[in-house]
Order: structure tokens, then sequence, then C-alpha cells
């Protein structure tokens, strides 16, 4: 596909772009729009962070405004934003964008695929270079810019039993993790994080994953669903990227260049760190405060999904450009490196 028709792709995300950043006395802002409500626990906590990391190592030099999903473009808004030049800066997660760029969903995660060292070994290889080129058509340079590592499990208003309790469920789940899903019968559905909870509680979806412990009891998923099914073998990394203007990129000097990077990746290893740090306590509060039950796979669950997994892996090779062929390989080939496969 061509960078025109890549662009083509782009849904319109909102009706009032930002050519330039605000410029006043030498002194630059950037807007940041989110996938996350306002402090969200795990990533909404990693974008203010982020914002603030910015602001004070370059003196004010490059403010960073946070503007939280729904607040300046939707939650699911924030790549298009970018793209379009609506903000110059956007923290989201690459899954979000795995239905209009196949193999954007690697670059977060991918089922029974890298955890997150391994993961940040890929992308200090090849893996980097080959993100870049993927957003390259539409003029945005994606980051890694946090992780709230793997994902705690899938949440269910009715305990899972047995293989065919999957037939048929409304799960709120994105990405390949999606599509292992599917093939295991059940039908995914696409909600922003913000709305999952009120989702599961309605009846609209009968089912649901996001993220780490924390961030998940901090949506409060278990008022809605009292069951979690454990392990997350579809999602054990939980990459969020920082997206940038690639035209505001240049426009920055060389110090705040490495500024911005330096504050994206001590945001990556910190808010690994926290997620691990403090998910057990939230598995404990949820399960011994709220009710919460932590079940594990019925038999012959995992074995199915780990069977189907790599022709999911294979379908974005099949099915994309030459690109995601290149990016599929190189997953492939580094984390059979890593594992001594």
């Amino acid at each position: 596909m061509t960078s025109l028709s890549r662009r083509s792709l782009i849904t319109g995300a909102a009706a009032l772009p930002l050519a330039t950043p605000a410029l006043a006395s030498g002194r630059i802002t950037w807007s940041m729009a989110t996938s996350w409500g306002e402090n969200a626990p795990g990533p909404g906590v990693s974008a203010a962070r982020i914002a603030t990391t910015i602001t004070q190592m370059s003196g004010g030099r490059l403010t960073v405004k946070v503007y939280p999903a729904g607040t300046l473009v939707p939650a699911f808004g924030v790549f298009d934003a970018v793209a379009d030049q609506t903000c110059q800066l956007g923290h989201t997660a690459s899954v979000f964008n795995s239905g209009k760029i196949r193999a954007a969903a690697l670059f977060t995660s991918a089922p029974f695929g890298m955890k997150p060292i391994e993961h940040n070994a890929w992308l200090a290889g090849d893996g980097a270079a080959l993100w870049r080129a993927l957003y390259a058509p539409f003029d945005i340079l994606p980051f890694a810019a946090s992780n709230t590592g793997p994902s705690l499990g899938v949440w269910t208003r009715e305990p899972v039993r047995k293989a065919d309790d999957l037939k048929g469920l409304k799960m709120r789940i994105a990405g390949l993790g999606g599509e292992l899903f599917r093939r295991l019968g059940v039908t995914p559905v696409s909600v922003p994080p913000g709305e999952i909870g009120v989702s599961l509680k309605s009846g609209v979806i009968d089912a649901a994953e996001f993220a780490s412990a924390v961030a998940d009891e901090a949506l409060g998923l278990y008022r809605s669903a009292q069951y979690c099914q454990i392990p997350a073998f579809h999602e054990p990394n939980g990459v969020a990227e920082a997206l940038v203007g690639a035209r505001v990129w240049e426009a920055l000097d060389s110090e705040l260049r490495a500024i911005v990077k330096a504050a994206f990746a001590a945001e990556h290893h910190l808010s690994l760190a926290e997620s691990l740090r403090d998910g057990t306590a939230a598995m404990a509060r949820m399960r011994d405060e709220e009710g919460t039950e932590f079940r594990a796979w019925p038999d012959g669950i995992v074995d199915e999904a780990a069977a189907l997994a790599p022709d999911v892996l294979a379908s974005v090779a099949e099915q994309g450009e030459a690109l995601d062929g290149r990016i599929v390989d190189s997953y492939r080939t580094a984390l059979a490196a890593m594992r001594g496969a």
C-alpha cells in the first residue's frame, strides 16, 4: 500500500487541527491526547508523568498539556489525531491501531508471545526500526512509553467451566488476542477502556480483559464480573506507545529531542516495575475484600489456544503487506533466539 493509500485509511479525528505547536518567547507547548482516563492507574499515570518529566527537564522550554480520553479526541482516536496534526503527541496502545495496520498489534503484544524484557530486547534490535517504518506513511514516530506488564486475565460474569462456555461469549478484547479468542468461539467486541465496567454491568458484553491487576482494579471490573480467568495467555505484555508528529519532532533541537526520548524510556521502565510491584496486592484486595474468584482455565482451553497462536500470528503476514510480513518474521526470529528454540 502506498503512503497515500495508507493515509486514506485514517478517519477524521477532530475538527480543529493544530497546524503548529504554540510558541511564546522561544517556548513550545504540545498537546498530548491519550486513550486513558485522567491519572488512571497504569497508562493514565504514565501519560501524566511523561508530561511532567518533559516539562521539568526542559525547564519549561517544552510544556506538555495532557488531554485524557474524550476531552480532545475519543479514546480510539489518538493515532488519527497525531496523524492529522490535531495534537503533537499521543499516548495510546498500538493494539488499538491493528484494525487498519495489521502488524501494529505486535508492538503491544501477541498471544503466547514476548514478555516485557523480551519485547524490550526486540525493540533494541530491529524492532524499533520496523515500528518506525510501519508508521512512517502517517508522519508519526512511535516510542515505547509505558508498560503494564502481562494482562491479569479475562473477567466473566459467569464462570468458564468448559470450552463450550466460550462459544458466543461477547468479550471486550482487542488485537491478536481478540483474533485468538474468536477462533475459540468468542465474539470480540471493541470497547474503550473507560467504558468496560459499565458495558459489563449492563450486559452489552459478557466478558472483558484490559491490562494489569492494578489497572483492572482501578476500572472496577470486579464490581461487574465476579470471576477472573487466569492466566492471560492472550496478552503476555502491555506496552503503551507515545506517538510524536514527525514534523514537530523535526522542529525540535537536539537537546529537546534527547529530553523527550529520555522521558519516554524512563517511564517505560518505571511503569513496568510499579505494575509488578503492586499487582499481587491488588489481586489480594479484589479476592479478599471484593469476593473476586480467580479461576484457572478449564482443561484443554490453554492447550487449544497455544495450538492456534502460530496461525494467528501468520495471518498478520498473510493478510497484510510486505512490511507486515517482515515484522512478523523479525518477531518470530527474535523470540526463538531469546528462548533458545
